[in-house]
């Protein structure tokens, strides 16, 4: 294969996968050959986590079953308690997970009688926990209950529930379910490549989970919806948001969540959060948020031909669902983690250590010169 000049690994081909494809045509997006779309507004998270981990839809039986398990997966153990009372409450709460996730690892190591799909839907049904635990604590000193309210309760109201005290309403819990099902699988993006390079070393899957963790951390990656609900918040209306972001356009600053590095047409994943971002804010009986979302939206197609990605109008939807913007990014991990242990264990199903070649730019060989010979 021929070096990849740009950088990147932009257009490499680096592996097989059956999991998810974004479409060959810059727009579109399927997990097992079921549409986004479809999953998102007919489905539930666990649904789509049962696809991703288990390569198909479940049946009735299987999905009460499946919600039963991650909920009685949800309570923490009293030493991963502490560590998370140990931590300063001024952590990066990306820190906090990838933390959880390796002092998890010490206490429930995979091995023969705990495989990967056990070690997924713990993890799966932990982080909620382990990041709202550890949030109420340093907030207001409470040790809350990570149970599960219900022996099935979802992902979604469990997470809602524990950050805000009480039951999310259908509306919210939905809102909240669709966005975890959008983001929960995107082929070999960073954080799952980088989860498959370290699954190829034969390390353990917490290993691998952690290094996808710390991959999304990075705001190249995951944090662009935060950057996006920071930039909202700078303006008061539509109006002013148009000047405002103008302005940043002719200083040549980057606006976040605009374009895509695979899509080329849309994101299909925009359209879908934007509907339930409007629906939300109809029923907080303020428009204010998604309305100036809008203008920089139309603002952002008619200067520069860019369409919102998914993290645009997630923005103001986690926002009118009452979620601190720095919890944004550890969402998105709660999410993510039903695709990155699938591709963990698709890469071991069919393993080869992944180590690529690099194109050297370097001096050429150098003779060996005594002390007193360099200069």
């Amino acid at each position: 294969m021929a070096a990849n000049k740009t950088g990147g690994l932009a257009d490499v081909v680096a592996g097989r996968t059956s999991i998810s494809t974004v479409g060959k045509e810059g727009h579109g997006l399927h997990y097992r050959g079921y549409s986004v779309e479809d999953l998102a507004e007919r489905g539930s998270f666990e649904e789509t986590a049962f696809l991703l981990l288990y390569g198909k839809l479940p049946n009735q039986t299987e999905l009460q079953m499946y919600r039963r398990r991650l909920a009685s997966k949800r309570e923490l153990p009293e030493p991963l308690l502490a560590i998370l009372e140990r931590l300063p409450g001024t952590a990066h709460p990306m820190d906090v997970l990838r933390t959880g996730c390796s002092a998890l690892a010490a206490f429930e190591p995979e091995e023969q009688r705990r495989g990967p799909h056990e070690v997924a839907d713990r993890l799966l049904a932990a982080f909620g926990s382990m990041l709202l635990y550890w949030q109420q604590y340093h907030r207001s000193g409470r040790r809350i209950d990570t149970a599960s309210a219900t022996p099935e309760e979802s992902v979604a109201a469990h997470f809602l529930r524990l950050l805000h005290g009480q039951a999310p309403s259908e509306l919210h819990e939905k809102a909240m379910d669709v966005s975890l099902t959008l983001y929960a699988e995107h082929e070999f993006n960073a954080s799952t490549f980088a989860a498959r390079v370290t699954a190829s070393t034969l390390s353990d899957f917490y290993s691998s989970i952690a290094t996808g963790i710390g991959t999304l951390r990075g705001p190249l990656h995951g944090g662009a919806n935060e950057a996006a609900m920071e930039l909202i918040d700078a303006y008061d209306s539509p109006e002013e948001a148009e000047q405002g972001v103008l302005s940043l356009l002719s200083r040549k600053q980057l606006i976040m969540g605009f374009g895509h590095r695979v899509y080329t047409v849309s994101d299909p994943r925009s359209d879908i959060v934007k509907r339930w971002s409007r629906r939300l804010a109809e029923a907080a009986g303020t428009l204010r948020i998604y309305n100036i979302s809008e203008r920089i939206e139309q603002l952002m197609r008619r200067e520069k031909r860019l369409f919102p990605n998914l993290d645009f109008y997630s923005a103001s939807a986690y926002r009118l669902l009452g979620i601190p913007t720095p919890l944004f990014t550890p969402v998105f991990v709660l999410s993510r983690t039903s695709g990155w242990a699938a591709h963990v264990i698709e890469q071991r199903g069919n393993n080869r250590l992944i180590r690529p070649r690099a194109d050297y730019d370097g001096p050429e060989p150098q003779p060996w010169l005594l002390l007193e010979e360099r200069s």
